[in-house]
């Protein structure tokens, strides 16, 4: 059985906090529900690396995952994985990179799993929307919808 996931991520830059959204298909187009989280201290891209690791922890997948994502960061790593494991983790000027600890999980989860990543363009227009598009809108809405609704919440 090969099953589909969606997710998608979204922050407040100013708090540092955001929300990260998920939807899994099954191969027989079985969607379940949109499930949503909340992240502190964090930014769009580690955002998304969050939202990732955390899906991937809480579903129970033993096949063949499709993972879609908007991501061009999640997209690139495997990439620049060996670049990444050359420099241990380090920047130019030997610096610790921000997001190591994220990278090695990362790494960890597709060495040990079998996913297949997928560029989803994300922000289509309606009519140009094919099946995985209209899926990906949803998960998209969903976290922007938990933010929204969060950030409304702490203001009163």
């Amino acid at each position: 059985m090969i099953n589909k996931l969606f997710t998608d991520a979204s922050v407040n830059p100013q708090k540092k906090i955001g929300f990260g959204a998920y939807l899994i298909v099954s191969d027989k187009d079985v969607v379940t529900k949109i499930v949503t989280k909340k992240f502190e201290n964090t930014s769009s891209t580690q955002l998304e690396l969050e939202t990732l690791l955390w899906s991937l922890e809480s579903i129970d997948v033993t096949t063949e995952l499709i993972i879609y994502t908007d991501c061009q960061n999640i997209l690139n790593l495997p990439s620049r994985r060996k670049s990444l494991e050359q420099q241990n983790y380090h920047n130019k000027t030997g610096k610790p990179i921000t997001h190591k600890n994220l990278y090695k999980k990362f790494f960890y989860m597709i060495d040990n799993n079998s996913y297949k990543f997928i560029k989803v363009k994300g922000h289509t227009k309606s009519h140009l929307k094919n099946e995985v598009d209209k899926l990906f809108t949803i998960v998209d809405r969903a976290s922007r919808d938990a933010l929204r609704t969060y950030m409304k919440s702490i203001k009163i």
